[in-house]
């Protein structure tokens, strides 16, 4: 990096979902990128500046591997595994040495990592993937998607004392949405749970979705699985998309529905605005994602030549970081950009990511936090905080920076439940 003197950060680890540390900040005033460090003693960059950000996302002189993971507080992996990845919605890019896997499960996930494939290799397996998440079918699922809210915020409700929003009304949305759309069983959802919520061994996941295939093969339904049996991908390419999908995206949007909830709980004006008026929850989302994004950088892009991105050089070969946590907050681009405003114009925030490998799944996770807040805020007037482990700071969901929802505990007066749930 040119114009920088030679001091390497780390991640901090004060920072909280609604809250950042003010270490992005003091960054993005310093220059659109200062240096990183990453785990392997490489010095790449950090990226917090919304303009250098997105240029970044959206050039193909950077490519998706190496997969260096930035340096930063302690955290619980220290690898990229299967559950570090599943906790980031994210693809995987190697299983562990320590956690076996059979050849051709390996061979399937290095043809369709999504992670590491650039190009027109990335490009083909992504629109194999890409009907099913598209506007058209996400409002066809718009009904299912309701009743699954309105059964699980019954089920919230029923508790008498505090509850935990996140495991028990955000997960069971997220998860049982990603499994109809992906192609597993309603009566397999347990299962799903059991190895991509919970976490199980890679070896065990790629079990499960190779039975999945064939359940699918055997009976072809109306997802992404079916789509793929009856195209032109080889066996070995439907299950590693299988697993790229079903390790990918559940996580954030749980994430995302309870990290909202957070934010309208303790901004009570911003509460009553959007229950006075439901149509501000479209816009509303899009600050739900710019205030409260899930990752601290995405998965890291390296320059295959030098390149010049907002006056700094990035070397052939160095490694760069956006954070979109950094970048959402930029005041280059977002007035008073800390303040949370339902009523601002937050399209073309970047907590979907941006460019090529953005978030295929966005307008899917869009029609779930919208239904799962709409019906939250409208069905419990009396809904309060009760407590919140993302109030205070926390160990990463995993190496490529990303923070947990943890614990949301949540009351309400059972009195003024609305009659219709």
């Amino acid at each position: 990096m040119s114009g920088c003197p030679f001091h390497a950060v780390t991640l901090p680890g004060d920072s909280t979902p609604l809250t950042p540390s003010p270490d992005f900040a003091e960054w993005r005033d310093q220059a659109p990128a200062v240096p990183l460090a990453y785990d392997d003693g490489h010095v790449g960059l950090i990226v917090t500046r919304y303009d250098a950000a997105r240029a970044i996302l959206a050039d193909p002189r950077f490519s998706q591997v190496p997969h260096r993971m930035p340096r930063g507080p302690a955290r619980p992996h220290d690898t990229v595994d299967g559950a570090a990845a599943d906790a980031a919605g994210a693809a995987v890019p190697a299983p562990r040495t320590q956690d076996p896997l059979d050849d051709a499960a390996r061979r399937s996930i290095d043809a369709a990592n999504l992670l590491a494939l650039d190009g027109a290799v990335h490009q083909r397996m992504r629109r194999g993937v890409a009907a099913r998440f598209s506007v058209k079918q996400v409002r066809q699922r718009g009904p299912e998607v309701h009743d699954r809210v309105a059964r699980h915020l019954h089920r919230l409700l029923a508790h008498d004392g505090p509850v935990d929003l996140f495991s028990e009304y955000a997960q069971p949305i997220a998860a049982e949405t990603h499994c109809s759309v992906i192609g597993v069983h309603e009566d397999r959802v347990p299962e799903f749970v059991e190895h991509f919520v919970r976490g199980s061994s890679t070896q065990a996941r790629f079990d499960f979705i190779r039975s999945v295939v064939d359940a699918r093969a055997a009976d072809p339904g109306e997802d992404v699985i079916t789509d793929l049996l009856a195209s032109d991908f080889s066996r070995v390419e439907v299950e590693g998309l299988a697993f790229q999908l079903m390790s990918a995206g559940h996580d954030s949007v749980a994430y995302l529905i309870a990290t909202a909830t957070v934010a309208l709980l303790t901004n009570p004006e911003q509460l009553a605005r959007l229950r006075a008026d439901p149509e501000r929850m479209g816009p509303a989302i899009e600050e739900f994602m710019r205030t409260g994004a899930m990752f601290l950088t995405l998965f890291p892009r390296t320059a295959t030549e030098d390149i010049e991105i907002e006056g700094v050089t990035v070397a052939a070969g160095q490694t760069v970081s956006v954070s979109p946590v950094g970048a959402n907050r930029d005041p280059r681009h977002f007035e008073d950009p800390e303040r949370f405003d339902v009523d601002r114009d937050a399209f073309g925030h970047l907590g979907f990511g941006y460019g090529p490998h953005g978030c295929i799944g966005q307008q899917l996770a869009r029609a779930e936090i919208r239904e799962a807040i709409t019906q939250l805020i409208t069905g419990a007037p009396d809904l309060r905080l009760v407590d919140a482990e993302q109030l205070r700071p926390m160990p990463f969901a995993n190496p490529v920076a990303t923070y947990e929802a943890g614990a949301v505990l949540v009351k309400t007066d059972r009195a003024s439940i609305s009659p219709s749930l």
